[in-house]
């Protein structure tokens, strides 16, 4: 590695020299401009590259931010992820991304390490969060900028960005009804899961709107599990038993895209097809929706945008924490999602 030395070397001037010029410092508005190009000539000439560590241990700062993801595996995750990089890439800050895999004790271990890393913000994609209080007071207690995707905390120190859930629901089960459906089925989520309560309430609001009566006999429930591609499955067999029980019905409402996608393959197997015999919506718009065959309505979320409003919150607060601002507590933000209507839904007739 190319060092001080080598460049003062090569340039002819003192290394307190060279070093005052390559970061910088104060003093270095003395030194002359001929001076400062013959260096930086010699430090271009030699590759040189100032070490960063050593930078981040004078000024204090990493100028990095840890980005904790709950499941790398689901495909929710991948726009998400994408609005986050680019919006750090863009504002210089580098992203130490983690995967604690649903497990409480590697969430504990990877923040641990995340902040003997001097980390200066944290996201947090909570895409699968079974909500857990004492995680969240660990995430109180780093006390740096940190905001969370998918999940709301109402604290007055961990920022949120999540998707109207309600909202989503009654928009799901209005364009199913704007069809002509009137018997329809439904996945819901888990019931610890905690997205799964907001969206069932917006179905049946939009119900009560509609005067649609619900058929208990068609409400099923997503089993609890940790591992977010396990709805795939779980939506295949839930799908199967609706079509065992003989109660008939000519849409099906999924939790998620990979819900709706097992359901999918269920009705295939069974000779039902899709949307000619029962119309089918997920939510989340993950990127296969378009792909699958046929291409599934389900409700977007903006998962791109969700991860840039999240990095741009917690840059307000490092710059916050860096400018010695009082009073920039925690903030807030509920994105509106989106109906993509596709080829898994079509009128009634």
């Amino acid at each position: 590695m190319v060092t001080i030395r080598d460049v003062a070397k090569e340039s002819g001037f003192s290394s307190t020299t060279v070093s005052i010029v390559l970061n910088n410092a104060p003093l270095a508005r003395y030194i002359p401009p001929a001076t400062k190009n013959k260096i930086e000539h010699a430090a271009h000439k030699l590759g040189y590259r100032p070490n960063q560590f050593a930078r981040s241990l004078r000024s204090k700062r990493s100028h990095t931010v840890g980005v904790m993801v709950f499941d790398m595996t689901d495909p929710y995750c991948t726009l998400v992820l994408r609005g986050i990089e680019n919006t750090l890439y863009q504002a210089s800050y580098l992203p130490i991304l983690t995967d604690v895999h649903n497990e409480r004790s590697r969430f504990e271990r990877y923040l641990e390490l995340l902040l003997d890393r001097r980390i200066e913000g944290l996201i947090v994609l909570a895409n699968w969060l079974f909500l857990d209080i004492n995680l969240l007071g660990d995430l109180e207690k780093s006390r740096i900028p940190t905001a969370m995707i998918g999940c709301e905390l109402k604290t007055d120190s961990i920022s949120s960005v999540i998707v109207d859930n309600e909202l989503g629901g009654y928009l799901a089960l209005e364009h199913l009804y704007s069809l002509g459906h009137r018997k329809i089925a439904f996945i819901r989520g888990p019931r610890a899961l905690i997205d799964s309560s907001p969206r069932w309430r917006g179905i049946r609001r939009c119900a009560r709107h509609y005067e649609l009566e619900l058929d208990p006999r068609l409400v099923v429930d997503l089993p609890e599990s940790r591992d977010p591609l396990s709805s795939f499955e779980a939506g295949q067999k839930l799908t199967e038993e609706l079509i065992r029980l003989k109660h008939s019905f000519t849409a099906l409402l999924a939790f998620d895209d990979m819900s709706a996608f097992g359901a999918i393959r269920a009705l295939n197997h069974a000779g039902i097809r899709v949307p000619e015999h029962c119309s089918v919506i997920g939510f989340d718009d993950v990127a296969t929706s378009a792909l699958y065959t046929p291409s599934l309505t389900t409700v977007r979320q903006p998962m791109e945008a969700m991860g840039e409003s999240a990095v741009k919150i917690v840059i307000n607060g490092i710059n916050a924490v860096l400018e010695k601002r009082n009073g920039v507590g925690a903030s807030h933000h509920k994105v509106a999602p989106e109906l993509v209507a596709r080829e898994s839904t079509r009128k009634l007739v």
